[in-house]
């Protein structure tokens, strides 16, 4: 410790003695270096390829007017940048990529996006062959391409049809679109097999552009979100409640794990029940039933946080009423059962209690 109060003291007399020049001046460790900026130089802009499509981008941080030259003698005070004024509201709908694929996110639940992805296919010149609204499914016939996105194909003479498939988001609300298109020779009466992957990807990406546009200048007509508002998107066919074969209470939704895991998920929420945990690979829902349902934007509060953290758990584990919400496929349909853990079955009536509760919110 007295070693190190001497080589303090010694450093403040080095400092001192030396007016603190080499620190501080104009060629010191830390200077100002609050005008450096004048003596940049301009960078030319960035070149994109010719090939590449780009949306024009406004600076976030514009630089304010009367920013002196190099020329400028003296000292310059930078100004007090201006406020920003937003120039137009964030869209609903954004452009996604990962990889090679890329698709939509709509700030908006399936339902009202349904209609719209409708209403480009009738403006982009694709004739509806197929529609599945419970999975949320549009598929166009097969037609020559449209004058706009022959470009976008080696053969512009090719038969093409677009499938677009719209599935619930992560987060609740919001919607995932994705499109993908097929292409066979002109003049073909064979339908080849929908590809897993992306034959044409600069003719699906100019139809997500095409479609992105289209979804911004059209979300905010009234008219266009008036369809499908009866839940048959992401909603089962049928939903019943019976027993499986040992005589337990089963609920039978009549659809793909997809829809079902999503339905169930919201039928959850509105049915009031608290899911503490999931596993969707195991199809899972973790569930206690002494607690409320948890809202997306609930949080702790700051004394909760600061002076009840381990007491209120206490509290919540010790009145826990904890179930395993199991999702099965079983061919063309999925089964729904209640489980204590995953080697006992949950009690007879708590069983029926819960799946009748869900059956009501489903059906």
């Amino acid at each position: 410790m007295k070693q190190l109060a001497g080589l303090s003291a010694l450093a403040l007399i080095i400092a001192t003695s030396s007016g603190c020049g080499w620190l501080w001046g104009e060629d010191g460790y830390f200077r100002d270096r609050s005008s450096d900026y004048l003596t940049s130089r301009e960078a030319p802009p960035m070149q994109l390829p010719a090939d590449v499509q780009a949306r024009r981008l406004d600076p976030l941080l514009p630089i304010p007017a009367g920013v002196p030259t190099s020329s400028a003698q003296g000292e310059y005070e930078v100004p007090r940048p201006q406020a920003l004024r937003a120039t137009a509201q964030r869209s609903e709908f954004s452009l996604q990529r990962s990889g090679e694929q890329r698709w939509l996110i709509a700030q908006r639940p399936p339902a009202e996006v349904w209609p719209l992805a409708r209403q480009f296919f009738e403006q982009a010149g694709l004739p509806i062959a197929g529609e599945r609204a419970e999975v949320g499914e549009l598929t166009s016939a097969w037609a020559p391409l449209p004058a706009a996105f022959r470009r976008h194909l080696d053969d512009g003479d090719d038969e093409v049809s677009v499938r677009l498939r719209i599935e619930p988001g992560v987060q609740r609300n919001t919607s995932e679109i994705f499109l993908l298109s097929n292409v066979r020779p002109e003049g073909s009466s064979a339908s080849p097999a929908w590809p897993t992957r992306a034959v044409a990807p600069a003719l699906d990406a100019a139809f997500l552009e095409q479609l992105l546009d289209n979804l911004d200048s059209n979300a905010g007509r009234g008219s266009s979100v008036s369809l499908l508002a009866d839940r048959r998107f992401d909603a089962p066919n049928r939903v019943s409640l019976g027993r499986d074969g040992n005589g337990n209470p089963q609920l039978t939704l009549a659809t793909d794990f997809d829809r079902a895991w999503s339905a169930i998920g919201r039928a959850l929420q509105d049915a009031d029940i608290r899911v503490d945990d999931l596993n969707r690979s195991l199809g899972v829902y973790y569930v206690n039933l002494a607690e409320g349902a948890r809202q997306p934007d609930e949080k702790p509060g700051l004394f909760s946080r600061l002076f009840g953290g381990e007491s209120d758990r206490d509290a919540v584990d010790a009145r826990a009423e904890r179930y395993q919400l199991r999702l099965t496929t079983l061919g063309s349909s999925v089964q729904v059962s209640l489980d204590k853990d995953s080697e006992t079955v949950a009690p007879g009536d708590v069983a029926r209690r819960v799946l009748g509760l869900l059956q009501e919110r489903l059906d």
